[in-house]
C-alpha cells in the first residue's frame, strides 16, 4: 500500500517512470494529431471511407483533440482530462477500424489502440509526476489515484460512445 500511495503522490521514486509514460503516450498522440492536421483532406477522405458523417469536421476535431491531448500529457497538465481524450480517441479508432481485425496491429488489429488507452489510464492513475504543470500548480495530488484513472476511462469511453452514436454510420 505504501508503494501505491508513493506512486499516487508522484514521489521522486516514480518521477522518471511518470515522465517516460508522459513522453511515450503524449508524444505519440501529439505526432498522430500533427499528421492528421497536416493532411486534413486525406484524413477527411479516410474518415468518410470508414463511415463517418461530416468527415471534414471529424478530421479537424481529431487533429485538435490529438494535438491538445498530446501536448497536455507531455506537459503534465490536466492529466486525467488529457488521458480521457486519449482513451476516447483510441476507443473510436478501436470500434471504427480495429476490433474486426483481431488483436495484432500487423493485421490492423486493436493491439496498439488498447495499449495507448491503457497507458493513458495508467498515467491518470499514477499521476503526472513531480516534473509537471499539475505539480507546479499544486493539482497533482488531486490528479492521480484510482478516481483519476476511473475518470479518464469513464469520460473517454462516454465521449467515444457519443461520437460514434452521432457520427459513425458504417456501411453494411
Amino acid at each position: 500500500m505504501k508503494v501505491v500511495r508513493s506512486m499516487a503522490r508522484g514521489s521522486s521514486d516514480t518521477a522518471g517512470a511518470a515522465l517516460l509514460l508522459r513522453v511515450a503516450v503524449g508524444g505519440t498522440i501529439l505526432a498522430h494529431g500533427l499528421k492528421h492536421g497536416r493532411s486534413l483532406d486525406g484524413t477527411a477522405g479516410w474518415f468518410q471511407s470508414i463511415g463517418f458523417r461530416h468527415p471534414t469536421s471529424q478530421a479537424r476535431a481529431s487533429a485538435v483533440v490529438e494535438v491538445g491531448a498530446g501536448a497536455a500529457i507531455l506537459a503534465g497538465a490536466a492529466t486525467p482530462v488529457a488521458a480521457a481524450a486519449v482513451v476516447g480517441t483510441m476507443a473510436v479508432a478501436a470500434r471504427s477500424v480495429h476490433l474486426s481485425n483481431g488483436f495484432f496491429i500487423t493485421a490492423e488489429g486493436w493491439e496498439y489502440v488498447a495499449n495507448m488507452a491503457v497507458g493513458a489510464v495508467a498515467l491518470a492513475g499514477i499521476g503526472p509526476g513531480p516534473w509537471s504543470v499539475d505539480k507546479a500548480l499544486g493539482l497533482e495530488p488531486k490528479f492521480s489515484g484510482n478516481s483519476s484513472a476511473a475518470l479518464a476511462a469513464g469520460v473517454g469511453i462516454a465521449a467515444a460512445a457519443a461520437q460514434l452514436a452521432l457520427f459513425y454510420r458504417p456501411s453494411k
